[in-house]
């Protein structure tokens, strides 16, 4: 069983930019999962099918982190932000049972959508990803989770997400408590933080596949 620790790297990867297998990408329609991320853990997750993605099965399970693109429908109240406000707000872990208190974090902006883009609603957003099995609730199956580090008035469930994996931030654990995973969880966003806020990881070259001009 696991618990939290601060020895733990406060940024991954050198300045100058992600490193190979990285980037790693795959997209989809955003479906229901297993509903546990914001009702348990104040910690609300968008699943993406894991079919038909080459690299899947053989990626580490372990937490993720990079950039998310997402369209979203023309009447999503978020649309109306204007774009540094979406991609560069802050981001709270919700209060939950177990979870009183919300811990807000600030987060750095992705790159600039052309307006074109913009237009048809695509929003980047810096992201967290879990893939694999999560061994405290015992799942079957693999999954691949994303928590996007922007608290949204909406959920935007049905709407095309495009994810930029950056790099990895750690393997998969089992924990001793719901308590050990939330703040191993809250840990994971700030080191996500620290290590997109750098210019070298702003996702250049990702720009077009994140706003779906690449198929």
């Amino acid at each position: 069983m696991a618990t939290t620790g601060t020895e733990r790297p406060q940024i991954i990867g050198p300045d100058s930019g992600p490193e190979p297998p990285y980037p790693l990408r795959m997209g989809g329609k955003v479906v229901s999962g297993f509903g546990r991320g914001s009702k348990e853990l104040g910690i609300p997750t968008a699943n993406i099918p894991v079919e038909g993605v080459s690299w899947i099965e053989t990626a580490e399970p372990g937490v993720y982190f990079g950039w998310a693109g997402i369209q979203l429908p023309a009447d999503h109240p978020d649309l109306s932000s204007k774009p540094s406000e979406s991609t560069a707000n802050s981001c709270s872990i919700n209060p939950t049972t177990t979870n009183p208190h919300p811990t807000t974090f600030k987060y750095p902006s992705a790159l600039s959508s052309p307006p074109e883009a913009l237009g048809k609603g695509w929003r980047l957003y810096p992201m967290v990803m879990s893939i694999g099995y999560n061994p405290f609730y015992r799942n079957t199956v693999r999954s691949a989770e994303v928590h996007v580090l922007h608290r949204f008035s909406r959920d935007f469930y049905g709407c095309e997400m495009r994810v930029s994996i950056l790099g990895f931030i750690r393997r998969e654990l089992d924990y001793v408590s719901l308590e050990a995973l939330v703040r191993d969880i809250e840990m994971d966003c700030r080191v996500a933080g620290r290590s997109l806020d750098r210019s070298g990881w702003k996702g250049e070259g990702e720009g077009a596949w994140l706003w779906g001009e690449e198929a």
